[in-house]
Formats: C-alpha cells, sequence, structure tokens
C-alpha cells in the first residue's frame, strides 16, 4: 500500500466511526385516539367526533399552536362530499363542525398560514 492509500483507509475508518444515524420523522403514535399523517415536519391527528372533527399539530413531539390556522375540511364518503371550515380551537387543536366522518371516508384538510404554508393533508378513515 502506497502512503496515500494508508492515509485514505484511515480516514475512511475513522469517518465510519462518527457516523450519525439519520432519525426520520414518519408517522407518530396517536395521542387523541385518531389517524396521525405528517406534512411538512407537522404531524396531524384527526380525530371524528358526533358533531364534528377535531385536529391536533404536534411538532417534534411537542404541541404546536393552532393560532391563526384555518382552511377547509372535505368528507368523500361514496358519491357524496361535504366541505365545511375548520377553525383554530386554542392550545394545538383545529376544529370543524356540522360534518359527519364514517368508515370508510376520505377526508381532506387544506391548511392555511401552518409556519406560513398551505398545507393539505389527507386522512381514510378504517
Amino acid at each position: 500500500m502506497t502512503m496515500k492509500q494508508l492515509f485514505q483507509a484511515a480516514v475512511l475508518a475513522l469517518s465510519a466511526l462518527t457516523l450519525n444515524t439519520a432519525m426520520a420523522h414518519g408517522a407518530a403514535k396517536p395521542r387523541h385516539g385518531g389517524i396521525v399523517q405528517v406534512a411538512h415536519d407537522v404531524s396531524f391527528e384527526l380525530v371524528a367526533e358526533a358533531d364534528g372533527a377535531t385536529i391536533y399539530l404536534t411538532d417534534h413531539d411537542e404541541p404546536m399552536s393552532s393560532t391563526g390556522i384555518g382552511g377547509k375540511l372535505t368528507v368523500l364518503q361514496g358519491a357524496q362530499k361535504t366541505e365545511v371550515d375548520i377553525k383554530s380551537a386554542g392550545d394545538d387543536k383545529l376544529r370543524a363542525t356540522g360534518v359527519k366522518i364514517a368508515a370508510g371516508a376520505k377526508v381532506v384538510a387544506v391548511l392555511n398560514n401552518v409556519e406560513g404554508k398551505t398545507v393539505t393533508v389527507r386522512f381514510t378513515i378504517k
């Protein structure tokens, strides 16, 4: 081995010792019994309720303020489409009322001002 090859092998060996594993965000576990989806590094947990739905916001395992966030919640149930407003409900919650979410429904939330961006989050209800 030449000196250059020996030096390259040593650098490679040392760099292998200092590698850090990358931590992917992935879907978080539900904290409120709902369905979790991740978009733009924010976790959105949809909880269907008798009179509507609540979406909880989490950013890096910490509750994220819903202040200033709003948008539309669209529920597709077979051929039926229902669209309602979704608004901040204090702390880390967004709330939509006047909609029924049943098993098999597809739910799309288009949210404005999530860290300055418009975010679309899709859920499938099982």
